[in-house]
């Protein structure tokens, strides 16, 4: 059954975000300017894993291949595409015309050589940080494989790093991730920039699609919709459990690119029953949740849905980059979760395979304050009523605990006191990073809470009784 939905009423919408009882389709404004409608899975097992993954709420995002090797943007400085931003990622090469920069960029192959790679280490940062599932780039628009595929040599295995520890890179971190209990996420581009069959080298490539007409050269088109398939295949056969297939490169959608998708992802739920799929930007059954992209949408929305931003200005490892304080992490965190998503923070890690220090410094403090504070976050659910001004709102599960979250920007002293309108308590309210009462008083429907001396400067969350029941579940 389908039913139009406006956006306007989202916001009406309480705690029902998880996927239960749901019409087929609803239509939705996507806020990434593609997607129209949200179509409900139907297979149990993908709906009980959605609303696993929809409980996690906080997940980290690897771009990692052989753009880390210069620092530039991946992939899309090879397309030849005039656009800012691509035009800008090649500045540092300005005087290469477009064929001898595809050489150039393509040579970053023979010199990707991450030998301070530790997995290990890796999925013990990200754990200590509060993240909670892991997607990680096995192929790009470039077509460089982060894993051993037995279709193309061009991958890590295959390079300077052959012989190294980890040479099966996405093998061995999908496995450390795993250990430290991660849903575990792979990244694949539909389309192959490397790949022959796709960008064929008799033709010039003047855009991100296949370069030639695929009415006059089925078989081709045929051999790549085949390596496309076993790529994916290898994925989910060779590379333990997998929970999200997170497909990138909406272009290659039917009719006009058809790879058959549905083929694809039936065949990998015979591998992996219930796995989530992310046909970005691609509305129907195999967009399983949505992925605003560098976006927060403007309200609550209640389908399954996932805000990816990066903590630096690229997807990418830059050299010299200025990340996101920890405050953004949290506060942005914060305003996601009150409007029923999920955070998916985009991280590169450098061409050796090592995060900068402004990368520890960050996640460091965002892990202590979700040790603290991470019951207003994790396995929560939304309420009508979900933000007053610089205060979010959550809920707990049980249908009567709310959780008020105060976000303070960076830089910023935590006033005397503070005040949020709407979600009056009933008995009182506790500050979750000790779990002492605090002060308050309500007056005309607004809460006005004194704060204890000798906080630090931090966002602040609240844990209270709300005076009416926000949730049937």
């Amino acid at each position: 059954m389908k039913k139009p939905l406006l956006l306007a009423a989202c916001i009406c919408l309480s705690l029902t975000m998880q996927a239960q009882d749901k019409p087929k389709e609803k239509q939705i404004d996507y806020v990434h300017g593609t997607s129209k409608t949200y179509e409900w899975p139907t297979d149990t097992a993908v709906i009980n894993k959605l609303k696993h993954w929809q409980d996690q709420k906080f997940g980290v995002l690897f771009h990692w291949g052989i753009y880390a090797v210069q620092g530039i943007s991946e992939s899309w400085t090879i397309c030849s595409e005039d656009r800012p931003f691509i035009s800008n990622g090649r500045k540092r090469t300005k005087d290469l015309p477009y064929d001898k920069y595809k050489e150039w960029y393509w040579d970053f192959a023979n010199q990707f050589n991450p030998v301070n790679f530790e997995p290990a280490d890796w999925a013990k940062l990200m754990k200590d940080a509060g993240f909670k599932y892991v997607l990680f780039t096995t192929k790009h628009h470039d077509g460089f494989c982060m894993f051993d595929s037995k279709y193309t040599d061009f991958s890590v295995a295959k390079g300077p790093y052959r012989n190294g520890k980890y040479s099966n890179v996405a093998k061995h971190l999908f496995d450390a991730f795993r250990n430290e209990n991660f849903m575990i996420g792979a990244y694949f581009s539909k389309a192959d920039w490397h790949c022959t069959d796709y960008w064929d080298p008799f033709w010039a490539t003047p855009t991100r699609n296949q370069n030639y007409d695929i009415k006059l050269h089925p078989d081709k088109w045929a051999k790549f919709q085949q390596f496309t398939a076993n790529q994916i295949d290898e994925l989910m056969t060779d590379y333990g459990r997998m929970d999200v297939l997170w497909l990138d490169a909406g272009w290659v959608r039917a009719p006009q690119q058809d790879i058959r998708i549905d083929e694809i992802v039936e065949k990998a739920r015979q591998k992996q029953p219930g796995l989530i799929v992310a046909d970005r930007t691609v509305a129907g059954r195999n967009e399983n949740y949505l992925t605003p992209e560098r976006k927060v949408p403007e309200t609550q929305l209640n389908y399954p849905w996932e805000s990816c931003l990066p903590l630096s200005g690229k997807w990418g490892w830059k050299p010299n980059a200025e990340y996101q304080p920890a405050s953004w992490v949290i506060n942005t965190l914060a305003e996601i979760v009150a409007k029923g998503g999920c955070f998916a923070l985009g991280i590169g890690p450098s061409g050796d395979g090592t995060f900068d220090q402004g990368i520890h410094d960050c996640l460091r403090k965002v892990g202590a304050w979700l040790k603290q504070n991470g019951k207003a976050i994790y396995a929560t659910r939304t309420t009508p009523h979900y933000n007053s001004g610089r205060t979010w709102f959550t809920a707990d599960k049980n249908g009567k605990t709310l959780y008020a979250i105060y976000t303070l920007p960076e830089g910023e002293t935590l006033p005397a006191t503070i005040e949020w309108e709407g979600n009056e308590p009933k008995g009182k309210i506790t500050l979750l990073q000790n779990g002492k009462r605090v002060k308050y008083t309500c007056q005309n429907g607004k809460v006005i809470i004194t704060l204890p001396e000798g906080l630090k400067n931090e966002t602040l969350a609240f844990s209270f009784q709300a005076k009416n029941t926000i949730n049937k579940n």
